[in-house]
């Protein structure tokens, strides 16, 4: 955990708390969220925050790490229930903390940072070939939608959107339709993440009979971000169905690709290089940090058309290309899951062995 900034003391509000360099700070708020820091400074901090002072008896280093230890954070994240846990000094003080002599506390540091050094370095090339496969995807996807994946005997035609499939904006969600005799569960842009559907945090409003026949989705409808992050503006996902109807709301657009001339698979990639090419950032409008993709701006957004058996063709090769990606992609994932149980198992090493005292 990092300090991300400091502000001047006087522009500090709230009640503060003193600290000095070397002690340990305690987020009380969500206790599960470890907010564990030991500042270089001294300063003043809210009251959200336990100062634990450094002494003769316990470092500072050694009580931090103690501290990120997943036996401290689980009896913390459950002395308190609520959507805000927050938890007093009192209640965390009831906690024994493995005590030896302070030069036995700074062998045990210097041998936690030592392995947690490793680590560090581990993630980091994890991390470097993760960001390698985002680039090389956003390559796969832009030159399928360029015709660099194969030799093209001509040129493609460059149309719109409009052109090569139907497009609804979702459903407003107003007042009159968060009741009523035919609620149904629809889709948000919380929902559409890139190339996937989150199912889990469904919301529903009324749909009567007319409005659920003209915002129901079918499978292959793709559903296009409306209004997102600019970064993320127009991120998109194939809908291939539910255990239940569903319906889509305003923040999304819903591309229904015409028979023969592209497919949804084609589509889906044209869009995801769209994001990572910046075209529908560009064509979107800001506001506070908000990308808006209207209507009329995701209608007139470049298609680029080959033949429609080319399309098959270059589907079939953007997702060989991706499964291995994906492959790649899980096992870096799960190195670095493996990474974090390390750093736990190094912390329970570390304090497991030591002679516990209240």
């Amino acid at each position: 955990m990092k300090i991300l900034g400091t502000v001047p003391a006087a522009q500090m509000k709230s009640a503060a708390v003193r600290f000095q360099p070397g002690d340990v700070l305690y987020g009380r708020l969500r206790p599960y969220l470890n907010k564990v820091v030991r500042p270089t400074f001294r300063g003043l901090c809210s009251a959200e925050f336990i100062v634990l002072p450094e002494s003769e008896r316990l470092a500072g280093k050694y009580l931090q790490y103690f501290l990120n230890s997943a036996e401290f954070v689980n009896f913390a994240s459950h002395l308190n229930a609520g959507d805000r846990p927050r938890v007093d000094f009192d209640q965390i003080a009831e906690f024994e903390i493995p005590l030896q002599p302070l030069s036995a506390q700074h062998r045990i540091v210097a041998e936690i940072e030592k392995q947690f050094s490793r680590l560090d370095e581990a993630v980091a090339n994890l991390q470097r070939v993760k960001a390698n496969l985002k680039r090389y995807v956003s390559g796969v996807l832009a030159d399928a939608v360029e015709g660099r994946l194969f030799p093209r005997a001509s040129e493609w035609p460059a149309v719109a959107v409009e052109e090569v499939g139907d497009v609804l904006l979702g459903r407003q969600r107003a007042p009159q339709y968060l009741t009523g005799r035919w609620p149904r569960r629809y889709l948000r842009v919380a929902n559409i993440k890139d190339d996937r559907i989150a199912f889990d945090d469904l919301e529903e409003m009324d749909f009567d009979e007319k409005h659920f026949a003209k915002y129901r989705l079918a499978s292959g409808d793709i559903l296009v971000s409306e209004g997102q992050s600019p970064e993320l503006l127009g991120q998109s996902a194939i809908f291939r169905g539910f255990d239940e109807p569903l319906c889509f709301q305003k923040t999304l657009h819903r591309f229904r690709a015409r028979p023969r001339v592209t497919t949804a698979e084609f589509a889906q990639i044209v869009f995801r290089s769209h994001v990572r090419s910046g075209i529908f950032r560009k064509l979107g409008s800001i506001t506070t940090n908000i990308g808006h993709l209207t209507l009329e701006k995701f209608k007139a957004a470049p298609f680029p058309l080959p033949p429609f058996e080319e399309q098959h063709r270059i589907v079939a090769e953007v997702d060989r290309r991706l499964s291995i990606v994906r492959g790649v992609e899980s096992e870096v994932d799960a190195n670095l899951r493996h990474a974090q149980a390390l750093r736990q198992a190094v912390l329970a090493r570390a304090f497991g062995a030591s002679t516990h005292s209240t």
